[in-house]
C-alpha cells in the first residue's frame, strides 16, 4: 500500500470513517472521525447504509466515550484496525464519471493522472445535494491548478464567490481579522470558486516524494507572542499545517493549523502574526490555530494591506 497522507480517508473495523489529517502515519494513522453508521443518519451510502456526519468537537467526544484507545491530539488508529482506504487521486475517475461538476473541474485543470483527486464526502460516497467539491492537488502541481482556477474565473468558465458567499465563509471561519482584510487576503489565493452554483476548493497535499520532510510533533510551549517578520519561503503555505518560513530574530517558521491563514502571504512580504511560540530543537516556531477557532491568533500580510 502507498503511504497514507493528508486528505486520504480510512474506515475502521466498525465501519467508522475518518479523514487522514497528518503526514505522520508511520506507526498509526493520524485522523479525525467524520462519519458513523447510524440508523437515523442523514447520509446514505450506495450500499444503503445510513451515516451521521460528526463535527470536530462531537467526533472527539464520541471517540473519548467509545474508542478511548484512539484518543490523542488526533485520533490514532493502528494499521491492523483498518478495513478500507480511499485515496483521492485513485478514486477520481469514479467520482468524475458520476458527478458532472467534478468532471468539468477536472477538465478545467487538465492535470496528469495522479496529480489531482477529490476528497471529502464525494470520496467516500456520502455526499448529498448540498455537498461542496473538495479537490486535492499534489505538490508543485497545486500552483499550476491555482493559476488555472484564476484564469477559469477570469474567462467565465467557473464562477468566483459572490459577496454573499464571502460573507458566509467569513462568518463560518470567525477569523480574528476584520471582514475587509479577510476578503483582500482570500481573493488573491484563487483556491476556491463555484461551478454551476456548487462551491469548490482546491486543497494542497504533498506529493509522495515530499513526505520525508513532513513535520510534526508538538514542541515545548514558550508563550504567546506577536511578531513582524519577512517571509522567505511560501512554497508550503497552502499545506496543513500551512508553513511560512520567515526572517526574524527568534522565530524561523510561522505555522497555521487553520485553513483561514493558509497561503496568507507570498515570499518577500512582511507579515504580522500572533500565536503561540514553541521550541522545536534549535528552532522556535510561532503556531496559529492552537485551538479550533484560533481565538486571539492570526496572520496578515502587511505588504498586501499596505500597512
Amino acid at each position: 500500500m502507498k503511504p497514507l497522507r493528508l486528505r486520504d480517508f480510512i474506515e475502521d473495523a466498525d465501519g467508522w470513517i475518518y479523514a487522514v489529517s497528518t503526514y505522520d502515519n508511520a506507526d498509526t494513522v493520524g485522523c479525525v472521525l467524520r462519519y458513523v453508521p447510524e440508523a437515523d443518519g442523514e447520509r446514505l451510502s450506495a450500499s444503503g447504509t445510513r451515516y451521521k456526519k460528526y463535527d470536530f468537537e462531537e467526533a472527539y467526544a464520541l471517540i473519548a466515550q467509545h474508542k478511548p484507545q484512539y484518543a490523542d491530539l488526533l485520533q490514532r488508529i493502528p494499521y491492523g484496525d483498518l478495513k478500507r482506504v480511499w485515496k483521492p487521486d485513485e478514486e477520481l475517475p469514479r467520482i468524475a464519471k458520476n458527478h458532472p461538476r467534478v468532471k468539468r473541474l477536472v477538465d478545467l485543470l487538465g492535470l496528469p493522472p495522479g496529480t489531482v483527486g477529490c476528497t471529502g464526502s464525494l470520496l467516500c460516497g456520502l455526499e448529498n445535494e448540498s455537498s461542496d467539491i473538495d479537490m486535492v492537488v499534489y505538490g508543485r502541481d497545486w500552483f499550476t491548478a491555482q493559476a488555472l482556477v484564476r484564469q477559469g474565473i477570469l474567462d467565465g468558465k467557473v464562477e468566483g464567490l459572490s459577496a454573499d458567499m464571502w460573507r458566509k465563509v467569513y462568518e463560518k471561519r470567525k477569523p480574528e481579522i476584520p471582514y475587509d482584510q479577510f476578503v483582500i487576503h482570500e481573493q488573491r489565493k484563487w483556491n476556491r470558486g463555484q461551478i454551476e452554483g456548487t462551491y469548490f476548493d482546491i486543497l494542497f497535499t504533498r506529493s509522495y516524494d515530499e513526505l520525508t520532510s513532513a513535520p510534526l510533533s508538538r514542541g515545548t510551549v514558550i508563550g504567546r507572542q506577536t511578531i513582524e517578520a519577512k517571509v522567505t519561503d511560501a512554497s508550503l503555505s497552502f499545506d496543513n499545517p500551512a508553513i511560512h518560513s520567515v526572517e526574524h530574530e527568534s522565530v524561523s517558521r510561522v505555522l497555521s493549523f487553520t485553513h483561514t491563514y493558509s497561503g496568507q502571504a507570498l515570499a518577500g512580504e512582511t507579515i504580522e502574526a500572533q500565536g503561540v511560540v514553541e521550541q522545536h530543537g534549535s528552532e522556535r516556531w510561532l503556531v496559529v490555530g492552537t485551538t479550533r477557532e484560533a481565538r486571539g491568533e492570526y496572520i496578515i500580510s502587511k505588504t498586501l494591506l499596505g500597512l
